[in-house]
């Protein structure tokens, strides 16, 4: 005979609710909450380069331009995971190019060792730093003050050239890195502290105005950064928009993923390096830090895949995942697309364990560099079948209308060399 106590705790368990499967909604809740952490976190950071970069300007020395450069390296790690909100997002699509658009014809900004106009771009030569009058489309422009307004609302893709990048982190990398002249060879800018040095020791010429310029970017890039952390969260539009409609929603997120996977990182940034042979195609080329930018831009799709993001304070923002929602629909292709996942960061890890280790990734795009080739194409190659597991996720959830984006490196390699 069952005691009564016993009948009591059997009848407890029986009438125990069963946890409640996470729905989109919960899932678009935690996607929205990762971004806004992202870009919240790419924000502080951004501050602290800012504190850096007045340091810097206040007293120039090889101190303050390595501590300015490293505030610049960790600024990279948040703002690389939130690339993954591109292509889905309207509001992320119309703002990214003014704080990460690559490359960029540095001639337009300040002096370089070879370069200038070309037919393709006129302004390639331009030398803002250098010149307090310049003439855009026949127009005589004042910029005797180098001013946040200035960059983003004249010379940042002026005459509507993409290369004309005035603003944003790659413009910033240049004013403290300077030109990476070593081509495939191991080594990256390597500008002087005297750049930003007043009077005869000044180097480079116009070392007031690089000041200036290094000030209003940066100032810029966190009033940029300050209008996208509030995009995401409450009440923001890129929450609001990626909330009001499940299958809209869920159709950002995947987007995001393939987009970012394919055409973007394994096409435009990798692949396409790989067959020009060209450093210049490096996401973070003064620096010589592309091998941390797509290992971050890697773990970005791991985190929303999962629904979770580690922040710069240790802290973590998770939730429910839209491994959950594929898990429910096909528990194979869950385990298939979160193994790819896993892949794909330890192939990118190894190129970054390498770059680490002095073997930098514009040496592995050298001609004729079997061993950097090999590496470069095993994150290729994971980040295009990733691609193929997210895709397979598509219609496994029921979606449709999901365009990935591509890239000729990938889909019509001869096309790169006509």
């Amino acid at each position: 005979m069952i005691s009564k106590l016993k009948a009591t705790l059997l009848a407890t368990a029986t009438l125990a609710p069963l946890p409640a499967l996470a729905g989109p909604a919960e899932v678009l809740a935690t996607y929205a909450d990762i971004a806004q952490a992202g870009y919240e976190d790419s924000l502080a950071t951004a501050q602290t380069l800012r504190s850096a970069v007045e340091a810097l300007i206040a007293d120039p020395s090889d101190v303050t331009l390595e501590a300015a450069r490293h505030a610049w390296l960790a600024a990279r790690v948040p703002y690389q995971q939130t690339e993954v909100f591109r292509f889905g997002n309207a509001v992320v699509d119309d703002w990214e190019g003014k704080v990460n658009a690559w490359p960029l014809d540095e001639g337009l900004i300040d002096y370089v060792d070879a370069g200038g106009a070309t037919d393709e771009n006129p302004l390639a030569g331009l030398n803002v730093v250098a010149n307090p009058t310049l003439t855009i489309s026949g127009e005589e422009i004042d910029a005797s003050e180098i001013t946040p307004a200035l960059l983003s609302d004249t010379l940042h893709e002026a005459d509507e050239i993409e290369a004309n990048v005035a603003t944003g982190y790659h413009a910033i990398e240049f004013l403290l890195w300077g030109q990476d002249l070593n081509g495939t060879e191991h080594g990256a800018g390597n500008r002087p502290f005297t750049d930003y040095a007043s009077g005869e020791a000044c180097t480079g010429g116009n070392c007031d105005r690089r000041a200036a310029y290094l000030k209003a970017a940066t100032d810029l890039l966190i009033s940029d950064l300050e209008f996208m952390a509030a995009q995401w969260a409450e009440g923001g539009e890129g929450r609001a928009a990626v909330t009001a409609d499940e299958t809209a929603g869920l159709t950002a997120i995947l987007t995001g993923m393939g987009s970012l996977s394919y055409g973007e990182q394994a096409g435009e940034r990798m692949k396409l390096g790989v067959m020009l042979h060209d450093p210049e195609e490096e996401h973070d080329c003064f620096s010589d830090n592309t091998h941390n930018s797509h290992y971050y831009d890697g773990l970005g799709i791991q985190n929303v895949y999962l629904g979770e993001y580690q922040r710069v304070d240790g802290s973590v923002v998770s939730g429910e995942s839209l491994a959950s929602l594929v898990a429910a629909a096909d528990p194979s292709l869950d385990a298939e697309l979160t193994a790819a996942l896993a892949h794909t960061m330890r192939e990118l890890g190894q190129i970054k364990t390498a770059a680490e280790a002095g073997y930098s990734y514009d040496q592995m795009l050298a001609a004729g560099n079997a061993e950097g080739e090999a590496l470069v194409m095993g994150a290729v190659d994971a980040l295009v079948a990733q691609t193929r597991s997210i895709e397979r996720a598509v219609t496994a959830l029921g979606l449709d209308g999901i365009a990935v984006e591509g890239s000729d490196s990938l889909d019509q390699p001869d096309a790169v060399f006509q």
